[in-house]
Order: structure tokens, then sequence, then C-alpha cells
């Protein structure tokens, strides 16, 4: 068994409009889950695994309905990929998505997240038999 993430995924979690450098980064860090399964071989099977909203967890996707904690500078240092991208697009980062919360453009487009108990997002599980 392996948890992984499905790179071609990462751009359904709304970080991809405030922060695509680090979309582009945590992309690039995982291989296909196909490519997983080829180098298991045998049978396997890719499951999505569904991100619960009140998941702990420091990942990215864990605070797919609760954009203010990563405004959180530790909530960001927690996600390895935010040291890859620059101290300018994490200040960029914060004023975007600070503006937004403030304006209500983000809950405009993204606010039914708030109350989705669970987001399919990139996570998969690759079980190899």
């Amino acid at each position: 068994m392996i948890l992984t993430c499905d790179p071609a995924a990462l751009d359904r979690f709304w970080l991809a409009e405030y922060a695509p450098e680090v979309i582009a980064t945590e992309a690039s860090r995982y291989p296909a889950p196909e490519r997983i399964a080829g180098s298991l071989g045998g049978e396997v099977t890719a499951t999505p695994v569904p991100i619960p909203l009140d998941c702990t967890d420091g990942f990215g996707e864990a605070y797919y309905g609760r954009p203010e904690a990563l405004l959180d500078p530790g909530a960001r240092l927690a996600n390895s990929a935010w040291s890859f991208v620059g101290e300018a697009v994490e200040e960029r980062f914060v004023a975007h998505l600070s503006r937004d919360l403030e304006s209500g453009t983000w809950d405009a487009r993204h606010g039914d997240l708030r109350r989705s108990p669970f987001f399919d997002g990139s996570l998969r599980l690759v079980v190899g038999r």
C-alpha cells in the first residue's frame, strides 16, 4: 500500500488560483499513480481517498474548506512545497487570499467547500497484490 498524490488532480484544489507555483512544485515531486502501479506489478488499484473537512494533517488539501488556516505561517511551514517557492510567492499568496477572504470573493467562488464534509482531491491509495 502506498498513500500518494495524483499530480494530475492537484489543480482541483483552490490553491491553484492563489499559488500555482506550490501546485506545480507538488506535481513535480510525485509520480503518477500509473507509474507507481507499473513499478509494483501484479494487480494494482489506485483508489481516491476523500479528505475530511476536519483533517488535522498539515498537507495543503487538508485546508480545502478552511482557507484562513493557510494564512498561518506555521500551517504553510508544515507543507514542504512552500519551502521550494520562495518568499515572494508566499507574500503574494497571503495578500491575495487575505483580500479575497475579506471581500467575500473566496466564499463566492469556493464557499460551498466550508460545508462539504469531504473533498475529492489528489490523494490516492495505491494497492498492489
